[in-house]
């Protein structure tokens, strides 16, 4: 059981969470993630961790209400314990070769990119940022980002903050105007990091991107994170998550993305047994 010690609202449906997990945060790096469980009856989720301590042993999330099991997770408060929390998993993002980055995060997507971004900070990368959202609302850890970036340009979809259009239009600018970066590291919605790849694509810039597929077990058994990178099938959970942008198969990834959006749809409105109430 891990204890939540701390819960906040980010955005509407966006929740921050720190928990007590200190042999996850140990070993924890940029880039990994766990799986958990919220109840013995409920599914196995992969969330991506968004910060650590080691000293202090706890690890924090950041997740969006989209599903059953985030439902229930949404649910929890302060003190209340969730049933596995298991990681960290996946490869660490290979993050010490560069010397000035451009990071573009969309949405939820931010969450993952924060450890990266402060932990190349930390070792004197220059790093500037892009954050993306459909509106002021659901750009996340800005003031955060801004701590340990060199500049942070923001861009929402009704022009509510920043620039007004897509994280693209900022990449673009940024790299027609003059600006020349090692790498680019993109994390967010499906769509906006093929967007983002094929703008690299031409651009010349080595790009890695973050593949969030359907996950079960974590340890490359099930084969259900599976995505074709370079025209070979690769397992988010191992070989991943981080694939070089240029190589993903977007097109299949998005495809089946939209698999089972037909009983997410459903589970979302059931019931578990021992919880009150619908998930909502």
């Amino acid at each position: 059981m891990y204890k939540i010690i701390e819960k906040r609202t980010l955005a509407p449906g966006v929740h921050f969470m720190r928990v007590d997990a200190p042999l996850v945060a140990r070993s924890a790096m940029p880039g990994q993630f766990i799986i958990l469980r919220v109840l013995e009856e409920g599914e196995r989720i992969p969330l991506t961790i968004a910060d650590y301590d080691r000293t202090e042993g706890w690890v924090t999330i950041i997740f969006q209400e989209v599903g059953h099991t985030t439902g229930l997770l949404a649910e929890l408060g302060i003190g209340d314990h969730i049933l596995d929390f298991a990681g960290p998993l996946g490869r660490a993002s290979e993050l010490d070769r560069y010397s000035r980055v451009l990071c573009i995060g969309g949405g939820v997507g931010t969450a993952p990119l924060y450890p990266q971004i402060k932990h190349m900070h930390e070792a004197g990368t220059e790093v500037d940022v892009i954050l993306g959202a459909r509106s002021r609302d659901y750009i996340l850890l800005a003031d955060e980002i801004r701590r340990c970036c060199s500049r942070l340009y923001i861009a929402t979809d009704d022009g509510s903050l920043g620039h007004k259009g897509f994280v693209t239009d900022l990449l673009k600018e940024l790299v027609s105007g003059g600006e020349r970066y090692d790498h680019v590291i993109a994390i967010g919605p499906l769509v906006m990091m093929k967007a983002v790849s094929a703008l690299t694509r031409e651009f010349m810039i080595p790009t890695t991107v973050s593949m969030n597929p359907i996950m079960v077990d974590g340890t490359g058994m099930c084969g259900g994170c599976r995505v074709t990178v370079g025209g070979k099938t690769r397992y988010a959970c191992v070989d991943g998550p981080d694939f070089d942008g240029h190589l993903v198969d977007f097109d299949e990834a998005m495809r089946r993305q939209q698999m089972y959006r037909q009983e997410e749809k459903e589970s979302h409105i059931c019931r578990l047994p021992g919880m009150g109430g619908q998930v909502r």
